[in-house]
């Protein structure tokens, strides 16, 4: 049977209907244009899977460009970890390109719209540009340099560039119109003066170009035929053309600007001025925290490139901006991680279990399926001893007849191994368990095919023989906000609905197979979760963060 096609999103059908008006399918070529400010998040995602799907789609190339025009914000650590991020969810770039790369081109395109008297230096305090810019109901006010002489504007533009006049001293603006009912055509600046190292031109330009008037015409230089955009961008498509129109010649591709709807992430916030205060301010461990909604913490998190397209695909591609629960995120995670993790045995909270009638300093090696969703992941060894740990949970010294785990008196089957029944606990002074001791049957091995192996118990246990365990760091994370939208609140500050527990550290033991495992191997620990090693593992010691647990306990919550 063959496979039913998605029905194509709103940009596609955008694409479709210029492949049958204005375009060839040689014209397209699409980009992803992020600023190297921060990390790339979550929202990030559903831009490049969408610009570089595209690509794929329509085998057009695809570029990343870095609009690089603020090196007040802008560092080379961003570069890096944006490049390595779009290559782990598994896209190629065609070219490498950088705003950076075009400044001279732009100058000299600044200089014509002063020629041409479409651009003019204002030398007003960005304060009073803004007051004069009046609001959606009023028009603005023009500026008292609007009718500056061509030559004066060249002149000091000139000396902008050379780094003769001091910042805030000069801008330059677009003569446009000061009584547009779009604010963003009231002669917007074009260039400011920052006296500021630039992470690729160094201290070359003492001019940087704004955003509005570098991307279109970046998108024009590298013959872009689609700049996406979200929402937030509508009404600078005005501008954007504007600028077009400036430098656009006859006869080349144009650019078409079209915008499609961020989609933003529960209990979380994807505002990189935001982020970066969570990083400033210590909340989290760097960028590449497992609680951030960066692709970098995702990653070191546990999630897959699968599970995070498969996030985006399933959202698709929208006009209205929505808030999307972040279970359906772990939803993804988990489907993916469940056919790909191994299954393994670890116990977070321990408790001694003693088995009294099977023998003293004795080790039998069991054999476990390491993935029952993946026939080829074959079959491994775990140690069998006298003495294991099990969780404190799955002991209840009295029970009712709901609790399906460890009781005395009633049977339940360790994993991978014998039938066990409960018969008596050791306390300490205060009252507290400390250890209990059960009964095994040895009769009862799993897959063994004796009648024993074959009696039906209701519960079933995982466990760590203690001789054998291997002592690990686990950590288990949780959702940083306490609150859907944290930043939704206008009277508080998003860093009031942090979550106090979205972070536990603990000791945990493993069964000794782990030892072999790598940093960012991903396992399920059974009946507690998915865990992926943290790249803080040595050889002394292995720190495995928790991805999601093996159900949506927040589900249960709400």
């Amino acid at each position: 049977m063959a496979k039913e096609e998605a029905p194509l999103n709103f940009i596609e059908h955008i694409i479709e209907e210029d492949l049958t008006k204005s375009h060839t399918p040689e014209d397209l070529r699409f980009r992803f244009p992020p600023e190297p400010n921060g990390y790339l998040h979550i929202g990030h995602a559903s831009s490049i899977c969408l610009n570089f799907g595209l690509g794929e789609r329509y085998k057009a190339p695809v570029n990343l460009r870095f609009d690089d025009t603020n090196p007040i914000k802008e560092e080379q650590e961003f570069v890096d970890a944006i490049k390595r991020d779009v290559s782990w969810l598994g896209f190629e770039w065609a070219k490498e390109c950088y705003a950076s790369d075009y400044f001279q081109e732009l100058y000299d395109w600044a200089v014509q719209l002063i020629k041409d008297g479409k651009a003019y230096v204002d030398s007003q305090s960005s304060e009073k540009i803004a007051e004069q810019k009046g609001t959606p109901n009023t028009p603005g006010t023009e500026s008292p340099f609007r009718n500056r002489p061509v030559e004066e504007s060249l002149d000091l533009f000139e000396k902008m560039k050379n780094g003769e006049v001091g910042e805030g001293q000069h801008t330059l603006r677009a003569k446009i119109d000061m009584t547009s009912g779009n604010m963003l055509m009231r002669d917007p600046i074009m260039y400011r003066v920052l006296h500021k190292s630039h992470h690729r031109t160094g201290t070359d330009w003492k001019i940087f170009p704004m955003y509005d008037w570098t991307h279109g015409e970046s998108d024009y230089i590298e013959r872009v035929s689609h700049s996406l955009c979200t929402l937030e961008f509508l009404p600078h498509r005005e501008l954007y053309d504007w600028f077009l129109d400036q430098v656009h010649e006859k006869g080349t591709l144009r650019p078409k600007q079209r915008e499609f709807a961020r989609r933003n992430l529960s209990h979380t916030v994807v505002s990189k001025r935001k982020l970066a205060r969570l990083v400033s301010e210590g909340i989290v461990n760097g960028w590449d925290d497992p609680r951030m909604p960066t692709i970098s913490g995702l990653r070191r998190r546990g999630y897959t490139p699968e599970s995070i397209k498969n996030f985006v695909t399933s959202i698709g591609v929208g006009k209205r901006e929505n808030v999307i629960d972040v279970s359906h995120l772990e939803f993804n995670v988990r489907e993916d991680l469940n056919k790909r993790a191994p299954r393994v045995m670890a116990v977070l909270n321990p408790i001694k279990l003693v088995i009294t009638n099977y023998p003293e300093g004795e080790t039998e090696w069991l054999e476990a399926e390491n993935n029952p969703e993946d026939e080829n992941a074959g079959y491994r060894q775990i140690p069998f001893s006298r003495e294991l740990y099990i969780e404190q949970e799955d002991f209840k010294e009295e029970a009712n007849r709901k609790f399906f785990r460890l009781t005395l008196n009633k049977e339940v089957r360790l994993k991978n191994a014998y039938i066990i029944k409960g018969e008596s606990v050791v306390k300490d002074e205060e009252g507290n368990i400390t250890k209990i001791h059960c009964t095994y049957d040895p009769d009862s091995k799993s897959g063994s095919g004796t009648e024993a192996s074959k009696r039906k118990v209701k519960g079933t246990l995982h466990w760590v023989s203690v001789n054998n365990a291997l002592p690990v760091e686990v950590r288990l994370y949780d959702r940083l906000f306490t609150e859907p939208t944290p930043d939704s609140d206008k009277e508080k500050d998003f860093l009031d609905f942090i979550n106090p527990n979205s972070l536990e550290v603990i000791t945990a033991y493993a069964e000794p197979s782990l030892k072999t495992l790598k940093i960012e191997d991903k396992v399920q620990f059974q009946r507690l979760g998915y865990f992926v090693v943290d790249k803080d593992s040595s050889e002394d010691k292995i720190v495995f963060n928790r991805t999601v647990p093996l159900r949506d306990s927040w589900g249960k919550i709400k």
